[in-house]
């Protein structure tokens, strides 16, 4: 499975990405604007960051401008995968987008239906939202199951990217379901690497160590 950071904050990539476990990033409206930045600024600086797709989304609604917009934010980088919202309007950009070679990520994916639809549309990725789903006592990693056994039902090539992940088990699962890609917060990146006791387990080599005097 692969690993994104989902995030906008360079800071937080330069970090990730020394971990050596990055495979690319996704950003949103929402994070861009926490930066106070160009929005081609940060994105650029991005893709210098992380050898992989870098998710930039529209902010359009319409199809014709989401194209445009879409076509520019292409152009500023190799690495750049179009991101779309799941509408009627963004199935359609997704169409043409596609037929120009560009990537894109269909977001705000809440249901097996719309996951269908991007997958005939021909999107590179699709992502489903788990956390919002469990916000309002919906499952989400039964949703990110669906849309896998859908795909393997027909041999859609479009990647499942899980979303909105607000913690390690939604990581485990994901991996668990055969999911394609994971997009991660940083905060969440560091519990992965977390357990009691491997802490204990640390401790106690280096407490054992110091007793012998010797240095390395």
């Amino acid at each position: 499975m692969k690993f994104f950071i989902d995030t906008a904050n360079t800071d937080e990539i330069k970090d990730a990405v020394e971990l050596g476990i990055m495979d690319g990033v996704t950003t949103n409206p929402s994070l861009v604007a926490k930066e106070n930045r160009p929005i081609e600024e940060i994105l650029l600086e991005i893709c210098e960051l992380v050898d992989g797709p870098v998710s930039a989304e529209v902010t359009a609604t319409d199809h014709v401008h989401m194209v445009e917009e879409g076509l520019k934010l292409a152009d500023l980088h190799d690495n750049i995968c179009v991101k779309l919202p799941i509408t009627r309007d963004g199935l359609k950009a997704c169409v043409e987008l596609t037929a120009e070679d560009i990537p894109t990520n269909m977001t705000l994916c809440f249901s097996p239906m719309q996951a269908l639809l991007v997958a005939k549309a021909g999107a590179t990725f699709v992502s489903p939202f788990v956390g919002r789903l469990d916000d309002i006592a919906q499952d989400g990693m039964k949703l990110i199951g669906d849309i896998i056994q859908m795909y393997n039902n027909y041999g859609f090539t479009t990647e499942v990217l899980v979303a909105s992940i607000r913690n390690p088990i939604h990581v485990y699962q994901a991996a668990m379901l055969g999911a394609d890609v994971a997009t991660i917060p940083l905060s969440v990146i560091d519990m992965l690497l977390k357990h009691p006791l491997t802490d204990i387990g640390l401790e106690k080599f280096l407490a054992d160590w110091d007793k012998t005097g010797q240095t390395i």
